[in-house]
């Protein structure tokens, strides 16, 4: 680490796990500034995104941290410091990155990162605009092309994306719109329509509806591709019916309650599930394949073949902004991606 760094940084985190109502659910603390080890890297965070898992990790529970917890799982920042084993970044590099839900984030002026989780920012976007972008991205395009498996050979086949106004939605109609597919997607608010639209879906169907009757309506009786970025539970039946023999589906987001497996059978359908982490978490042998996509995010953001979901920047980073962040995330009307920047 560079010997001109102060010792400690400003941060927000928490001890107890409390309604965002409490001002105790998220604090201004002061922490030591971690040092990164062999393969790690040093961020000065920039900007930090507000994901809805920073809000279901915070969430009431007894249990009580004898450290304070740091959430921040993706964001962008410039590299001060690295391990001895870091090769492809140097200090001075802006990155963007994503965060590893088993230690402290990117709610701190200083993130430390395993070289996996980052890669050159987008030098056309701004921080905030970066910062938007990696868990998201990451997440749908695993979805896309590692999940359901999508490549050249499904141009003009349809994909239907349930909940395509969301974080990972947004992207991962954008990224099968570039991929030649047909996007249906689905909102229910005329302004999250809007969105869809705006970010590569060519139809959009509310999801508060019937959506047989809906696809049927705009001349689509199967689709080929289902992305579920919404509890699957309460469309499961008309996804089972919706589907193409030999098609896939891919879950980003867990069932509230017991599905049938069974109609999956008949239909030869492929049920896959996506975790960004995954490769991480169980250190796979491709798990650099994390960093190729976080890379090839970048470059798609630079040629504009994608666009930033950034809707919402709040300044600066801080206790009380962090928590009007969460009461959005939480509140379920948040459109695009909330960031907030700057210490």
């Amino acid at each position: 680490m560079s010997k001109h760094l102060a010792k400690t940084m400003k941060a927000v985190g928490f001890y107890k796990y409390l309604p965002i109502s409490d001002v105790n659910s998220l604090m201004d603390i002061v922490v030591g500034i971690p040092v990164p080890k062999a393969n790690e890297v040093l961020v000065e965070v920039k900007a930090t995104a507000i994901n809805p898992i920073d809000t279901k990790l915070r969430a009431t529970k007894s249990q009580i941290e004898t450290e304070a917890r740091i959430l921040g799982f993706d964001g962008s920042g410039i590299i001060t410091a690295k391990g001895d084993a870091v090769k492809t970044l140097q200090p001075g590099d802006h990155v963007f990155f994503t965060g590893d839900l088993r230690r402290n984030g990117s709610n701190a002026q200083y993130v430390v990162l395993d070289e996996v989780h980052v890669a050159h920012k987008p030098t056309n976007l701004s921080f905030e605009q970066a910062a938007a972008m990696p868990l998201t991205s990451v997440t749908a395009y695993e979805s896309l092309f590692d999940r359901l498996l999508i490549n050249e050979k499904d141009k003009g086949k349809t994909i239907l994306i349930i909940n395509s106004a969301g974080g990972v939605g947004s992207i991962a109609s954008q990224l099968a719109n570039a991929y030649g597919l047909k996007v249906i997607g689905t909102a229910s608010r005329p302004e999250s329509v809007d969105f869809s639209k705006a970010h590569g879906a060519h139809f959009v169907v509310n999801h508060k509806q019937d959506l047989e009757q809906q696809l049927k309506e705009n001349g689509f009786s199967e689709v080929d591709f289902i992305l579920v970025n919404y509890d699957p539970y309460k469309y499961w039946d008309s996804l089972m019916r919706i589907i193409k023999p030999q098609g896939r589906i891919c879950l980003v987001v867990d069932s509230s309650g017991l599905v049938d497996l069974k109609p999956l059978k008949a239909k030869s359908i492929t049920l896959v599930s996506e975790m960004m982490s995954t490769r991480i978490v169980y250190n796979t042998d491709d798990k650099y394949r994390h960093t190729e996509i976080l890379e090839e995010v970048s470059r798609m953001l630079d040629s504009g073949e994608l666009k930033s979901t950034l809707t919402k920047v709040i300044t600066p980073i801080k206790a009380d902004t962090l928590r009007e962040a969460h009461r959005l995330i939480e509140s379920q009307k948040m459109i695009g991606k909330i960031v907030l920047s700057g210490f």
